[in-house]
């Protein structure tokens, strides 16, 4: 059940967002401590303004209300990926082009496993960091555990 209003819910935004010049960055439906919890996050090229969550939050409510997927309490929250937002794909590398970022990899790269850095480039399937010290370092991107901008 939670898949289709996760399904349900993209598909509304997916509408959505682009007329308010936002991007669905996830959506995620579970239960919490205090119950049900839809958790919304939007990203923009600009930043998320509270005003364009607090929009969000009222149209999707809205909608919700109508469609009446969910048969139970649950809380809404609409929010961005913040500052330290995780990095999913190369393109969010390329995006993020000059951005400080934090790398953990699958496997040691010269006896190291974590690598923060300034984003070089992110081209075909390559992620390039300068690191602190000034060292390059270079590996594809199916080689990353997790990765976040760092601030």
């Amino acid at each position: 059940m939670s898949e289709l209003i996760i399904d349900t819910v993209q598909g509304y935004l997916r509408g959505l967002l682009p007329t308010m010049e936002l991007e669905l960055f996830d959506v995620q439906f579970r239960r919490e401590g205090h119950g049900w919890v839809l958790r919304v996050f939007i990203d923009s090229a600009s930043g998320v303004t509270l005003e364009e969550c607090s929009i969000v939050s009222r149209e999707l409510g809205r909608y919700l209300d109508v469609e009446d997927i969910i048969d139970h309490a649950y809380y809404l929250e609409v929010s961005s990926p913040g500052l330290e937002r995780p990095l999913r794909s190369i393109e969010d590398f390329r995006r993020y082009c000059g951005k400080k970022a934090r790398v953990k990899v699958h496997e040691a790269i010269d006896g190291e496993k974590v690598f923060e850095g300034i984003i070089q480039q992110g081209i075909d399937d390559l992620v390039q960091l300068q690191l602190d010290d000034g060292r390059f370092i270079e590996f594809s991107f199916e080689k990353i555990n997790k990765a976040r901008l760092a601030i």
